[in-house]
């Protein structure tokens, strides 16, 4: 297998729209509220209306809390707030030039969609160009980087969690970036690129950490990958590029333990500030829930009608597959085994979780940023495979693409106690045309009384109702399909062989 250029002009704008098509997939979905969301949110408004970390003004509406001397807290790690605080500050002002409040219960609800669609879904849209431009690399041709990309964002679980202010697609988006970062050391003919690119996986991979503590394993996967690329080129390349990752995972580490110290005076992961009578299990399981992989609990992640990956997307098993050929490859058996080995780390950590379904949610929540890095294998798979076997590809994706559309237009946050919430809420609610019927707010309990303020889709707010809501999305795609028609046609490729 033999890579390609992974940049040229033609590439860019097929990248582009990609990108657009995504992300403006992601945002027709506002997913309404839930704890997880509440609690980010809540520690948004506390940082930007009050100019705290306390949440005590917002905290009823979430039971994920820390408590500590008197104060309620977030218990997340701060990742995705922080980097969600510049959305919600430019959109402050220009929510009141539109004639709008930014702090009545309309501006919130406003507020919460825009820095959900500014500080996840963008991201995780840009990681979907980023592994579309690594699937060329590795020899996947266009056709399928470009399958592999709308697999990852579009044909899983991803495609809920970049609608959700939630940090899964946000470290999943960061990983991916770091991961792309080390590639780029193997192609670096300079002190100053090697230094660049070293400092942007410790940026990138750092972030994913500052984002979710689970992440620190799969950062310090990324910063050897750093460190192998640029091995074989000596003793100074291997400096700068300890360097560099230590300069971008330094600075990372320094804004999430002044986080800790400055809410709670110490470097303990908020999840240890749990008042006693709230998900007691972190107490009284292993640390902080955390025992060791349960064989069981791991099948039914990655098969389970439940939670599991490849019952939720069917498709993505392309990935493992097209991750052994990579590293069969030899040329990027680093990567290969770096990205396998992440994906492992994650599925063995869920499994190792006492609450291991994860609350409300769809697919395997807590190993859900490993999904990204688990698709980089999609486009090796797609080009190594026969072309009777590429069409077989493509209906799982399809079937995969629609379990992923029935979940978003519905509700992201499955039951933890139905069996098989896919067969049994999910498509009676979408063959019905009930959409988006969560009725949560990401509001505070006061705001939220009058029950106006849950999810929604952008086909409903123009007057749309039902699966008719969801025409504007299918007119998207359509477009979207014809230009991409109309894009091998002027560069002279066959427009129906896969």
């Amino acid at each position: 297998m033999s890579p390609v250029p992974e940049k040229s002009p033609s590439h860019w704008d097929a990248a582009f729209l990609l990108g657009v098509v995504t992300f403006l997939s992601f945002i027709y979905f506002y997913e309404g509220g839930g704890w997880n969301q509440n609690s980010r949110f809540d520690l948004l408004r506390a940082i930007v209306e009050r100019h705290t970390l306390q949440i005590d003004a917002y905290h009823e509406n979430t039971r994920d809390k820390a408590h500590f001397k008197g104060h309620y807290y977030s218990d997340k790690a701060p990742g995705l707030v922080f980097l969600a605080v510049p959305f919600a500050l430019a959109a402050r002002p220009a929510l009141r030039v539109a004639g709008i409040d930014p702090e009545s219960p309309r501006g919130e609800l406003a507020l919460s969609y825009l820095v959900s669609a500014g500080a996840v879904a963008l991201p995780t849209a840009l990681a979907g160009v980023c592994l579309f431009f690594l699937g060329l690399r590795f020899g996947g041709g266009v056709r399928g980087a470009a399958f592999g990309a709308l697999v990852m964002c579009l044909g899983t679980p991803m495609w809920a969690y970049a609608s959700l202010f939630w940090a899964h697609a946000l470290v999943g988006a960061c990983l991916v970036f770091a991961f792309a970062s080390a590639l780029k050391l193997r192609d670096s003919t300079s002190a100053h690129g090697d230094f660049l690119w070293a400092l942007a996986v410790g940026l990138a991979a750092g972030w994913a950490t500052v984002t979710e503590y689970p992440a620190a394993p799969a950062s310090a996967m990324l910063a050897f990958l750093a460190l192998t690329q640029a091995w074989a080129r000596g003793t100074g390349a291997r400096w700068r590029v300890l360097a560099g990752v230590g300069l971008g995972a330094g600075v990372c580490a320094v804004v999430l333990l002044g986080y800790l110290h400055a809410a709670f005076g110490a470097f303990a992961p908020s999840y240890a500030y749990y008042d006693p009578n709230s998900f007691s299990f972190m107490q009284q399981q292993g640390y902080l829930g955390l025992t060791y992989p349960h064989p069981d609990r791991l099948l039914k992640i990655l098969f389970g009608c439940s939670r599991g990956l490849f019952f939720a997307s069917p498709v993505a098993l392309a990935g493992p597959v097209g991750l052994w050929w990579l590293w069969r490859g030899k040329t990027y058996s680093a990567a290969a085994l770096v990205a396998a080995g992440i994906a492992s780390y994650y599925f063995l950590f869920n499994a190792s979780f006492y609450w291991w379904k994860a609350g409300l949610s769809f697919g395997p929540r807590y190993a859900g940023a490993a999904i990204p890095l688990l698709c980089v294998g999609v486009a090796v798979a797609w080009r190594r495979v026969m072309p009777a076997w590429r069409w077989v590809l493509v209906g799982l994706a399809l079937g995969s693409v629609l379990l992923a559309l029935m979940v978003v237009s519905t509700s992201s946050q499955l039951s933890m106690q139905d069996s098989c919430p896919i067969v049994h809420a999910v498509w009676p609610a979408f063959s019905t045309g009930q959409m988006a019927v969560n009725r949560e707010s990401m509001l505070t309990v006061a705001e939220a009384q009058s029950g106006e303020y849950g999810a929604f889709n952008l086909g409903q707010l123009i007057g749309l109702r039902g699966l008719a809501s969801l025409i504007p999305l299918f007119l998207l795609w359509g477009v979207a399909g014809a230009l991409w028609w109309w894009r091998m046609l002027r560069s002279g490729q066959p427009t129906i062989s896969v």
